[in-house]
């Protein structure tokens, strides 16, 4: 009978996010893609053992890494969330097949306002009206999402394009400055450009921040029909990570409607 090579196999799994420095990484990397440097200072470890256990989930496949497309001398690195969710729960399942669990849709609970989350690039051309119109869309509108740029150019006509084949128009949208939203509150702050994410401007009530690092799509080619399989991938990982954000929204509402009953 055949059997997974070790680096599949749950005891593998378990065996990596056992360290409790691996677990730490992980944890920090699930909020939002990271440089060394960061992980160092969130941690709290010095960077020869940051480094370590990062190159020990990267051969286990948990976590990938990307140059900086600001500045080249940086590396970000991103945790493969679907693969943890997969192979935690074949952990479970391997431990006692009734631990198989089945993904419940996530259910907002009441409160005063949805919550409202801004997405940052710089030209607010592509990736960010993206995410904008596919956080609302895959949400069914129960959260609020605006995106803006730092140097706002004309919508990319492949983004119309993409969003058009997932049953969404954002052909009349326009582009805008993120000083539009100066005195704006957010509950989440997000920047998918590494450009951006370095000069983000402080929002009022100290939103959660986190950031995608994400190529521009538009930078793939010298005309739209060489862009557009740059745009289809990129909507493919804003909508795989849009898809955790809203369970991380949800959550954290399900969490804070809780507390606020039991205090009252």
């Amino acid at each position: 009978m055949a059997t997974k090579p070790l680096e599949a196999t749950p005891f593998r799994f378990l065996q990596l996010v056992a360290d409790p420095h691996r677990w730490a990484l992980l944890q920090e990397l699930a909020r939002s893609d990271r440089r060394v440097g960061e992980l160092c200072d969130l941690v709290g470890k010095p960077q020869n053992l940051v480094s370590y256990h990062l190159g020990a989930l990267r051969s286990g496949g948990l976590i990938a890494s990307r140059r900086s497309t600001y500045d080249g001398r940086d590396t970000y690195y991103r945790v493969d969330l679907a693969r943890c969710g997969e192979m935690l729960a074949d952990a479970g399942v391997a431990l006692h097949p009734g631990l198989r669990t089945t993904p419940q849709p996530v259910v907002p609970v009441k409160r005063r306002r949805p919550p409202r989350v801004l997405f940052l690039c710089t030209g607010n051309s592509a990736r960010s009206q993206m995410a904008e119109a596919l956080l609302e869309h895959m949400s069914d509108y129960t959260i609020e999402a605006r995106s803006a740029g730092s140097n706002p150019k004309p919508l990319h006509s492949d983004a119309i394009r993409v969003m058009a084949e997932h049953g969404i128009d954002i052909s009349t949208r326009l582009t805008k400055h993120v000083s539009r939203f100066a005195g704006s509150r957010f509950d989440q702050v997000i920047t998918l450009c590494d450009k951006v994410k370095e000069i983000c401007p402080e929002l009022p009530g100290r939103p959660t921040t986190a950031h995608w690092s994400m190529e521009d799509p538009s930078a793939a080619g010298a005309d739209d029909d060489a862009t557009y399989p740059a745009f289809v991938r990129a909507a493919e990982e804003i909508e795989e990570r849009i898809d955790l954000l809203i369970a991380r929204l949800f959550t954290r509402l399900i969490d804070t409607s809780t507390s606020e009953e039991e205090r009252t």
